[in-house]
C-alpha cells in the first residue's frame, strides 16, 4: 500500500516572519535561530534548520476535529526560508528517517486506532503495514522523546 507524507502548507506562517519580538511574544510564539544539526525540524519544508538558520517556534494545532477526543496541538518549528516540501509516494524525507519516531494511525472519526514508537528508517514498511487496513486514513507522526507534531501521512 503507497503512502505520502505531507508538510504543513507555508502560507499560514508567513506573516509571522514579518512580526518583531514583541509581537511574537503576544501570540506565544518565538523567533529562533538554530544552533545545532539535526535539532530544529521545519514542518514546512521537512527539512533539518542549519545551525544560524532562523525560525520561528509556536504553537500549532495539528488535529483540529471537534469531535474527536484526540484534538491536540503543540510545538513546531518554521524556518524563514522554508519551501513547502512535496515528498513522493513512498518518500520518507531525511528528517523523519533520522529520528526515533511515534506514529499514530487515526480512523475517518479521527479516532485513534494503533500507535507504536518505529526507528524513521523502518518508517516506510510500518506505514505500508497501517494502510493496509482499511479503516486506517491518516496517520500522525511525532518526535518520540518530546512528543512535537512532524507531519502526517496518507493513503497515496
Amino acid at each position: 500500500m503507497s503512502f505520502r507524507i505531507h508538510a504543513l502548507p507555508l502560507a499560514p506562517f508567513q506573516p509571522l516572519f514579518a512580526l518583531d519580538d514583541d509581537a511574537l511574544l503576544e501570540i506565544g510564539a518565538r523567533r529562533m535561530v538554530a544552533d545545532a544539526p539535526h535539532a530544529a525540524p521545519c514542518r514546512v519544508s521537512l527539512a533539518d534548520a542549519e545551525p544560524g538558520e532562523r525560525l520561528i517556534l509556536l504553537n500549532h494545532r495539528h488535529l483540529e476535529a471537534a469531535a474527536s477526543p484526540y484534538r491536540s496541538q503543540g510545538p513546531i518549528f518554521v524556518r524563514e526560508a522554508a519551501v513547502e516540501a512535496a515528498p513522493a509516494a513512498g518518500e520518507i524525507p531525511d528528517m523523519l528517517a533520522r529520528r526515533l519516531l511515534s506514529a499514530r494511525a487515526y480512523d475517518a472519526d479521527w479516532m485513534m486506532t494503533d500507535a507504536d514508537v518505529v526507528e524513521g528508517r523502518d518508517l516506510a514498511g510500518r506505514l505500508a503495514g497501517w494502510f493496509a487496513d482499511p479503516a486506517v486514513s491518516t496517520i500522525h507522526l511525532h518526535t518520540a522523546r518530546r512528543g512535537c507534531f512532524l507531519a502526517m501521512a496518507e493513503r497515496a
